[in-house]
């Protein structure tokens, strides 16, 4: 299993971008600061989906991302909540015995 540590800061990652940028390798970041080159390609590739760069790739850019994750969790509310009105019907009719009250008085 993998070690997981804190995330590293916004800083940083930028710093570390910006040294690809001006034609460090991530091989050589990874040695000189301590985090693997692949986590470091992983945050070029996300600083240029957010910066529209790569249009042509999949993935999704941070503030897309988040809005996903606000809809998932908006959905699984809205499920929930259908969910607990659907058994509440059912416990009103079950108590009613099924019958509707009307008051038409025919």
């Amino acid at each position: 299993m993998p070690k997981s540590r804190p995330p590293y800061p916004a800083a940083f990652r930028q710093q570390m971008i910006e040294l690809v940028q001006a034609g460090k390798t991530p091989a050589e970041l990874s040695r000189e600061f301590g985090c693997t080159a692949q986590t470091i390609l992983n945050w070029v590739g996300q600083a240029a989906r957010d910066q529209g760069k790569l249009p042509g790739k999949d993935g999704l850019s941070s503030a897309e991302r988040e809005e996903l994750t606000r809809l998932r969790r908006e959905n699984r509310l809205l499920q929930m909540e259908r969910d607990i009105l659907a058994k509440a019907t059912a416990w009103f009719a079950g108590r009613n015995g099924g019958t509707s009250t009307s008051s038409s008085g025919s």
